[in-house]
């Protein structure tokens, strides 16, 4: 087995945590200095509720999954634009490019509704009806692009991402994952990841966590402490609990 060397800097983590804990278990104790040394920051994506190590972990492997975002087109400059400096929110015509702004109409919910509705350039349908399709942004790059003074001549057609998640549109990728980040996950320790049952740990979090929980593992942790003589009360607790 090799040899748990507990660092200077981790002892000081160690005497910390005791010194807020009456009764340190050694599970607990062993994952708050695991979350330490590894600098482990588990979040939970709570829609898919699911455990992920760390933020950057959630994005690489939900963006792989094709879960975070996706291309769509649309219009900017057909038609004019309801959109100025004030505006927070817009909802986007896909099929025209027009847009109203939540402080430039006094019911731009229904506006859009009432505009794809009967909008000519609309050649989707449902049941022979037109498609009530529209976008909903609230990314500052995205409502700029409509706001006059920044509309081009002539009318184009822009790539831009939309959200998996919420459908919101942003105007790039990496403002739709800021979105995510900011909005959709939440920090957990690893003592709580550990002890709930109502989410899957991702896999390769999970065989982590079972790695470092091996029985050997925590006899290391304990043989370590025990080499610290402000440890062994706690280090002798955890062996009387064991031996009980």
């Amino acid at each position: 087995m090799a040899e748990l060397i507990v660092s200077s800097e981790l002892q000081k983590v160690l005497k910390e945590f005791f010194s807020h804990s009456r009764h340190p278990q050694l599970v607990t104790t062993y994952l708050y200095f695991l979350e330490r040394k590894f600098n482990l920051q588990p979040v939970l994506f709570l829609q898919d509720k699911i455990i992920f190590q760390s933020i950057p972990d959630a994005v690489a492997i939900l963006e792989k999954e094709g879960k975070l975002w996706r291309e769509t087109e649309i219009k900017i400059g057909y038609v004019a634009s309801s959109v100025d400096e004030l505006t927070k929110k817009i909802y986007i015509c896909p099929f025209s490019g027009k847009v109203f702004g939540d402080n430039t109409h006094p019911n731009p919910q229904d506006a859009i509704y009432d505009w794809v509705s009967h909008c000519k350039e609309n050649t989707e349908r449902v049941g022979g009806l037109r498609v009530k399709r529209f976008f909903i942004s609230e990314d500052p790059e995205m409502i700029r692009a409509y706001a006059e003074k920044y509309k081009p001549k002539e009318p184009i057609t822009k790539v831009v991402f939309a959200s998996a998640i919420n459908g919101r549109l942003f105007y790039s990728k990496e403002a739709v994952i800021e979105d995510f980040k900011n909005n959709y996950l939440k920090p957990m320790t690893l003592l709580e990841a550990q002890n709930q049952n109502k989410y899957q740990i991702e896999h390769n979090f999970m065989t982590f966590i079972e790695k470092q929980l091996a029985d050997e593992k925590l006899a290391s942790f304990v043989e370590a402490c025990a080499q610290i003589p402000e440890f062994m009360p706690h280090v002798e607790k955890w062996l009387a609990e064991a031996s009980s």
